[in-house]
């Protein structure tokens, strides 16, 4: 990892961490995943070591505010079921 890289989130799966990583790069952020679970081979491994976002130390404050604007923006799961 680049010394000027710093983490702004971890995730459980790549699916959350992509989705994040999707929002920095819809604003012209880079960043990178750094995943440990064996190319997705084996996805338990997550549990032990997370999916972590990363970005340039010049990028933080900007991405961690986009990330906690996506997050509150999250549409929240209906309560009941859409069928019956």
């Amino acid at each position: 990892m680049p010394e000027n890289a710093y983490v702004v989130r971890t995730f459980q799966n790549s699916i959350e961490a992509e989705f994040a990583q999707a929002v920095l790069d819809a604003n012209s952020i880079p960043s990178m995943l750094l995943k440990d679970n064996a190319g997705e081979m084996l996805p338990f491994l997550n549990i032990l070591h997370p999916v972590r976002l990363v970005v340039r130390q010049g990028d933080v404050d900007t991405a961690v505010r986009l990330l906690d604007a996506a997050a509150a923006t999250d549409p929240k799961p209906p309560e009941k079921p859409l069928l019956s």
